[in-house]
């Protein structure tokens, strides 16, 4: 509740306060001064600076007042507090903070670019910071006038480089400009400064919160063994470098040799159903077959022999069966990596 909201005014009953009431801003100062004395500590810096001010003037004139006064005082207070249902954070920033993780990044980008109350400081500091093509291309879209003021508020050399990249014609009409800001009220140039400001370190909001690389390898992660290995071929042709980083971002069931360490195996063999191990011991062949030979290796003999017999019984099983078993060992073993409980060993280049 602001300090100086109004509540009702208090009857003064002759203490030493000169007058017969007490204003608002005088009662906010007795409950500034009660909380202090009990050691608490109000959030006077969450008010605007005026108010602030305006409170810390109010505590020095303050006279002495008697306990009465005090206490009913203190007893509104309460009771004001008592009557609020519901606050609502202060301005567009607030709103923001309250928001966040729950308005989408767009709508976020764009309220932040209707608040200049986020940028703490001076806000042509940011705009120095800023490459000398981006505001080159900024200072194509202003006017002669505008671009005068942007102009003059650069550092001298960062000046000199964008004035440099900017056509001789409209350089010197900018540069003529230069001559006119002298009456430029202080309020205007730091607006121009907040809206360039907002408009350099604007950026469109990412339709994807995972770069390419972890969003092709998460399609691969789940698409067949033959689909995956036809697009990882295509990729070498076209982008060596893309593919080879697809290939570190991926986790096959071939993988698990390299990728898992021997200790691994009795973590996840916790959460693997056994007859999907049947079927992949059954139908795997070539790095496959390495890998559920590693799986066996790792856990009690007893086990892996009963495994590798049921195998020999189910006969002959169909490639899309053997494919399927093995996507939901890894989708375990990557449910494992993901919670922390074991961790993937990383691939070589």
């Amino acid at each position: 509740m602001p300090f100086d909201t109004h509540i009702t005014d208090l009857p003064h009953d002759g203490g030493k306060m000169p007058g017969p009431r007490l204003t608002p801003r005088q009662k906010a100062a007795v409950v500034v001064r009660l909380l202090l004395s009990d050691g608490a500590v109000p959030a006077l810096s969450s008010l605007p600076e005026a108010q602030q001010t305006e409170l810390a003037i109010q505590l020095a004139r303050m006279a002495p007042i008697d306990q009465a006064t005090v206490a009913a005082v203190a007893a509104e207070f309460v009771q004001a507090i008592e009557n609020i249902g519901l606050s609502f954070p202060q301005g567009l920033d607030g709103a923001l903070g309250l928001l966040d993780g729950v308005i989408s990044p767009s709508a976020q980008n764009r309220l932040k670019e209707l608040s200049p109350a986020s940028y703490q400081g001076d806000p042509w500091d940011r705009v120095n910071a800023a490459y000398a093509e981006r505001l080159v291309r900024v200072l194509e879209r202003e006017s002669n006038q505008v671009a005068a003021v942007i102009l003059t508020k650069l550092k001298v050399a960062k000046a000199a480089e964008v004035l440099g990249m900017i056509p001789g014609d409209r350089a010197r009409q900018i540069t003529y400009g230069v001559s006119l800001t002298g009456d430029v009220a202080p309020d205007v140039v730091y607006r121009i400064g907040i809206s360039l400001a907002e408009e350099l370190e604007t950026r469109p909001a990412r339709a994807f919160s995972d770069g390419p690389v972890l969003r092709v390898g998460a399609i691969l992660n789940q698409a067949p063994g033959s689909v995956r290995d036809q697009i990882l071929e295509g990729l070498e042709s076209e982008d060596p470098d893309f593919a080879s980083e697809i290939r570190q971002a991926i986790f096959t069931f071939a993988d698990i040799p390299a990728r898992l360490g021997e200790r691994d195996i009795p973590k996840i063999q916790g959460v693997i159903d056994q007859d999907d191990l049947i079927t992949v011991q059954a139908g795997a062949g070539g790095g496959d077959r390495k890998a559920i030979e590693f799986i066996l290796a790792n856990i009690s003999k007893r086990l892996a022999e009963g495994i590798a017999d049921e195998a020999k019984d189910k006969g002959v099983v169909k490639t899309e069966d053997t494919e399927a078993a093995m996507m939901r060992i890894v989708n375990s073993i990557r449910e494992l990596e993901a919670s922390g409980e074991i961790a993937f060993v990383a691939k070589d280049a």
